[in-house]
């Protein structure tokens, strides 16, 4: 993968940390001295995301390093790695705040003020605008940090949505109602945590080394088609950052010399990786696919 797509998914984190920032001290403030405890947490939870795109951020930096020697493959497992530990800090939060806010609907508290609604709306519509933008960007590079910076973004405005119901709901209901923001804060726990555990799938699934299966069956298909190759098996790939390791088996007429066998891998590596410039290297071992047969 191109330094470029590295440097892209660089800009996507950090122009999220910086919108978290501004939001976080926006909804804080604003819960503060508008009396609303689901804009306070909700302001937390943009707190924690600014933690995270940090982390995001710095995950790429350092997965955009070459290979040394210490790591041949790259440094491309602190990506997936950055997404991990991004994902359970979101399952943090959501557990921290959910308690807090149950602890809430217990205590008397002042009804939330008019103006928290505002907020909101501004929170709601650029998060959703940030989270395609994001989204869009982490899937055309297909790094799972991006993606998951992105859900953070939804996340956002979601539980942005579920506190600007809340607070509608207690400033139209009355005194019976100024709980509302309150159960609002604990449905937004719920969204949250369910973010978290489904971003963190992706990233698990990645640092355990599971078989891109799309990646393989394409690689499966150009090999087979490069002339000379009879039969190809044993074929494992892995991503690394934002990029993909191919090891597979190359079954060739036993008859051939070495030289002749050496150049046919030359072709499937070729092929492969001009099919697919995700393919950062590919070993190609060659077998008599006669012998096989044979046995």
């Amino acid at each position: 993968m191109t330094s470029s797509a590295w440097q892209t998914s660089a800009r996507v984190a950090l122009f999220g940390m910086i919108v978290n920032s501004i939001f976080a001290v926006a909804k804080i403030l604003g819960g503060v001295f508008g009396h609303a405890y689901v804009l306070i947490a909700d302001g937390i939870e943009s707190g924690l995301d600014i933690a995270g795109s940090f982390v995001i951020w710095s995950g790429l930096k350092v997965a955009a390093r070459p290979p040394d020697a210490s790591h041949p493959y790259g440094h491309g497992k602190a990506e997936p790695l950055a997404a991990a530990i991004v994902s359970v800090g979101v399952l943090a939060a959501a557990v921290g705040l959910a308690v807090q806010s149950v602890r809430e609907i217990f205590l008397p508290h002042h009804a939330p003020a008019p103006f928290t609604l505002g907020i909101l709306i501004v929170v709601i519509v650029i998060k959703e605008a940030l989270f395609r933008y994001a989204n869009r960007i982490g899937r055309d590079v297909e790094s799972t940090a991006v993606q998951t910076d992105a859900w953070h973004h939804r996340s956002d405005a979601l539980t942005s949505a579920a506190a600007f119901i809340g607070i509608s709901v207690a400033l139209i209901g009355g005194k019976r109602w100024q709980s509302a923001d309150d159960w609002a804060a604990i449905f937004a726990c719920a969204v949250i945590a369910a973010n978290g555990i489904r971003l963190l799938r992706p990233a698990f699934y990645e640092i355990m080394d599971t078989a891109p299966r799309k990646i393989v069956k394409s690689v499966c298909s150009v090999a087979s088609a490069v002339p000379g190759v009879i039969e190809v098996e044993k074929c494992r790939a892995r991503k690394m950052g934002l990029d993909f390791y191919v090891d597979l088996h190359v079954g060739v007429d036993g008859n051939i010399s070495v030289h002749e066998g050496h150049e046919i891998a030359h072709r499937v590596k070729n092929a492969i990786q001009q099919n697919d410039s995700r393919v950062a290297d590919v070993l190609v071992h060659i077998e008599p696919a006669q012998e096989r047969v044979g046995t």
